[in-house]
């Protein structure tokens, strides 16, 4: 009889990913219902609601971030990108609020591609190195 063993990803990595798989959903939901805006009665409702998701879903990133730098050391760094993504995330709502959409929807297409990189990162952490040839 033989035994499987399978590396386990660690808690704070599985959560952290989470975190960032989360935010950038909500973001890419935040996309669509801005187009929906144009077209639908309820799209402004649904981005409405979208931003309050979308704001705590930058929060969640940053608990994450924190969570894996206590845990497991190494550089603060990504708690500093989290932190600073929480920022850009404030200035959205408040471009939002204030109805300023040429600065409001250039910034959703940098915070959009920005947590595609930190999911694109998240994901590959963790994952066996290929050996040099």
């Amino acid at each position: 009889m033989t035994t499987q063993t399978t590396a386990a990803t660690p808690r704070g990595l599985t959560f952290l990913r989470t975190a960032t798989v989360l935010q950038t959903l909500t973001l890419l939901f935040q996309a669509v219902t801005a187009g929906l805006l144009l077209t639908s009665s309820r799209g402004y409702w649904l981005h409405d609601f979208g931003s309050k998701v979308m704001y705590a879903a930058a929060m969640l990133y940053v608990l994450a971030t924190v969570l894996a730098w206590r845990r497991g050391g190494g550089s603060p760094r990504p708690v500093l990108y989290a932190t600073g993504f929480l920022l850009l995330a404030s200035a959205q709502v408040a471009l939002g609020v204030a109805h300023v959409p040429s600065l409001h929807v250039p910034l959703g297409v940098v915070m959009f591609a920005l947590s595609t990189l930190a999911l694109a990162h998240a994901l590959s952490q963790g994952l066996p190195q290929r050996p040099a040839a």
